[in-house]
């Protein structure tokens, strides 16, 4: 079994456990709405919000997740990766600060030249995220999705 199959499979077990959870979660709302009463019923539409806005964040995480590799995918394809393996690492294995940030600066460079390419945007992200800055990391991800659906179309 390869990697990518067992990280499925997790995911698999891990929605599966959750969609349990929610379902749980779901009908213990409804009970307490059925015993009656305001507070029973104010806490069971409490307790009903929770497994949707679960549901939300699971297929919003799922949705990023899938399309963050479909452009993974397509950046190893087309031989774009950033290449880290020379870096500089701290004992924790993640690369040391400066080398980061230094390699972050080379990629920023090349993605103020042409910001409206999702492959420029996606080698940001990343540059972000060897650097520690993962907020900023998501947002330009988001941003690489966005410009590669449009340049889809």
């Amino acid at each position: 079994m390869n990697k990518a199959t067992k990280v499925l499979l997790v995911i698999g077990v891990m929605v599966l456990i959750l969609g349990f959870y929610f379902y749980l979660l779901g009908t213990r709302g409804v009970s307490l709405i059925r015993t009656g009463g305001v507070v029973n019923i104010g806490l069971g539409i409490g307790v009903i919000l929770l497994p949707i806005i679960g549901v939300w964040i699971v297929g919003a995480t799922l949705k990023a997740g899938f399309e963050h590799q479909h452009l993974a995918q397509r950046i190893r394809e087309e031989n774009l990766e950033l290449d880290v393996s020379d870096l500089p690492r701290m004992p924790s294995g993640r690369i040391s600060r400066d080398a980061a940030d230094e390699m972050f600066q080379q990629v920023k460079a090349e993605w103020e030249k042409d910001p409206d390419n999702w492959r420029n945007s996606y080698r940001l992200a990343r540059a972000y995220d060897y650097a520690g800055d993962r907020g900023r990391a998501r947002e330009t991800m988001k941003r690489a999705v966005a410009l590669e659906r449009e340049d889809a179309v």
